[in-house]
């Protein structure tokens, strides 16, 4: 028993690690991945946010969650942490193509999300949410 104990600790020590690091590192890109959303944003979810407004609240966590899938196929398919930083840095920057070029496309997105058209949030989330997908399989292919 002791021996098997001595085995998992010594399993935990050198494996645990390397486990923070990974996930430090894919989470920090979520972060700055956010940041970078945030900036280029039309309009001020956090304030909309804090005033009730629905459709910035459901384009902001549509985000976080369109980032974090490829992010999460990055994080385990690769077992480098360079491998993790280089392609989750690509995964992020895919994603904020992909809202600018919804922002293009779609000219009344700041007037839709501020005057709380759910429909409008919905469909740019779906749109970053499918393309995350996208994402993520070539991430992982």
């Amino acid at each position: 028993m002791t021996e098997t104990l001595d085995i998992l600790w010594q399993t935990l020590n050198s494996g645990l690690p390397i486990l923070l690091l990974h996930f430090l590192t894919t989470l920090a890109l979520l972060v700055v991945g956010i940041g970078g959303y945030a900036l280029i944003t039309p309009y001020h979810e956090r304030d909309l946010i804090r005033q009730g407004n629905a459709a910035a609240g459901l384009t902001l966590g549509g985000a976080w969650v369109a980032l974090a899938i490829p992010l999460a196929a990055t994080l385990a398919t690769s077992g480098v942490w360079l491998d993790i930083l280089l392609w989750g840095s690509v995964a992020v920057l895919i994603q904020l193509l992909t809202f600018g070029v919804f922002v293009l496309l779609f000219r009344d997105l700041r007037a839709a999300i501020e005057s709380g058209n759910v429909a409008a949030a919905a469909l740019l989330v779906g749109v970053q949410v499918a393309v995350a997908l996208l994402n993520a399989g070539a991430m992982a292919g």
